[in-house]
């Protein structure tokens, strides 16, 4: 399902919220898309880019996965995990959407490309899927923030050591990207999976849902057909200063030296809708911590029956996790706690619960933890343990990994306890409309 197609469908289904007075790009579509956080919202008219739309919020909610994906949140999980198993590869086109419109004199200016926060080191697109060809290990897609920097170039926040990275390295001169705005849902999940060396994004994509590509008209690579607009161009050896910029834990990420992209071809559909990503927000949570799911749940499963696990937002959707168990052993809530961080390496806090538990209500949580939970017996503490880049809190020393304090809480009933001591009770379902008084008139 293409990216306008699942605005249509979530206008349908009542999600989308649409605004038809002009909007600048220079704070006020961040500041009014921030204030109706959870809903995709839909800009018909922004100053000074006549013929263009912008979209925010579209990846916000479980639920929007749910309707582009036409899989029921519960299963969510699974289907990630079962494309991640299984990648299908994905045709190719003769001809695209994301070409209906050939523009061969490049001027970045015409992008609807906002201007977040006054702490921003310039407008940013935070949304672009960034594709390119690793020699040894073939196409490569994920995320990268794009400061815009002229009419023709962007810097690039490419994090070491990772799939652009390694290939920029292995280029020793310029290395064509494609650079693609406003793709479907699953292209999003696909390019956020992180899954091993060699495995195509792109494939990934096609088995979450049909994703037929396109190949460029400047280079080799291919994109998503039905991409909105398609940024053809060369990440250069070059370096500027890029930052700072709001990351995954609203907090200011800093300034580095970072690589220059210079775009020769811009591509986009007619009437084109740009995707505005709010740094920091749901949209950027759950992109980020989603994905990352099936990796905790597969690891858990090597050594305890899982039956779930999420990673939450009040963790910055990237540091906290609860994952779900069906205990079979003493022993099983630590080995799940210890399998959880070798899933997810950035994960700094786990809460294992059982299967009568809901993962996705924190209150359910707590409750557990409250009336399960020993912290003399049940609290597991793993100091100096590698981390993440983005825990502001961490030990960081440039060059080196980054190091945290992990701890672990099982908040399962304890093995061999009288379980009906720690079970909830259950009141009978009713509808209550149907003991209510009826409106007067």
């Amino acid at each position: 399902m293409s990216f306008r197609h699942f605005i249509e469908k979530a206008d349908a289904a009542g999600y989308l919220l649409t605004i038809d007075r002009p909007v600048d790009t220079t704070f006020e579509v961040a500041n009014v898309a921030h204030a109706l956080e959870g809903r995709p919202v839909l800009f018909n008219h922004i100053d000074g880019y006549p013929g263009w739309r912008v979209c925010a919020g579209p990846c916000a909610d479980r639920a929007y996965f749910s309707l582009a994906l036409d899989v029921p949140v519960p299963d969510l999980m699974r289907h990630l995990a079962g494309a991640l198993a299984q990648p299908v590869a994905p045709p190719m086109a003769d001809s695209a959407p994301c070409q209906e419109v050939v523009v061969e004199e490049v001027d970045l200016d015409r992008l609807p490309i906002l201007l977040h926060l006054p702490q921003d080191a310039g407008h940013y697109i935070a949304s672009a899927v960034v594709i390119v060809e690793d020699p040894d290990l073939g196409r490569n897609m994920c995320y990268h923030r794009l400061l815009r920097l002229d009419q023709r170039h962007f810097a690039a926040r490419i994090v070491e050591n990772r799939g652009t990275y390694t290939a920029l390295q292995k280029s020793p001169g310029d290395l064509p990207v494609a650079i693609c705005i406003g793709v479907s849902l699953a292209v999003h999940l696909a390019a956020s999976m992180s899954p091993p060396p060699g495995v195509d994004e792109l494939a990934v994509a096609h088995a979450l849902a049909p994703t037929p590509l396109v190949k460029c008209l400047t280079n080799d690579l291919a994109v998503p057909a039905d991409a909105e607009i398609v940024l053809e161009g060369r990440i250069t050896h070059q370096l500027v200063a890029e930052g700072p910029f709001m990351d995954l834990t609203e907090t200011m990420d800093i300034t580095r030296r970072q690589p220059v992209i210079a775009i020769d071809l811009i591509t986009h559909r007619r009437d084109p809708i740009y995707h505005a990503l709010l740094p920091g927000g749901l949209e950027h949570k759950l992109l980020m911590g989603m994905p990352k799911e099936p990796t905790i749940f597969a690891a858990v499963n090597e050594v305890a029956r899982c039956t779930g696990a999420v990673i939450t937002p009040g963790g910055t959707s990237w540091l906290h996790a609860v994952v779900q168990i069906d205990k079979q052993s003493e022993d099983d809530g630590r080995r799940a706690i210890e399998a959880a961080f070798r899933g997810h390496g950035s994960l700094k806090h786990v809460w294992v619960v059982d299967t009568d538990v809901d993962i996705y209500d924190p209150a359910q949580v707590e409750w557990a933890m409250a009336t399960r939970f020993q912290a003399d017996r049940d609290l597991y503490v793993y100091p100096n343990q590698p981390g993440s880049s983005l825990d502001p809190s961490g030990a960081h020393v440039p060059g080196q990994k980054s190091r945290t304090a992990k701890m672990g809480l099982d908040c399962t009933i304890p093995w061999g306890a009288e379980r009906d001591k720690y079970e909830r009770g259950e009141y009978g379902r009713v509808n209550p409309n149907d003991y209510l008084r009826p409106a007067d008139g």
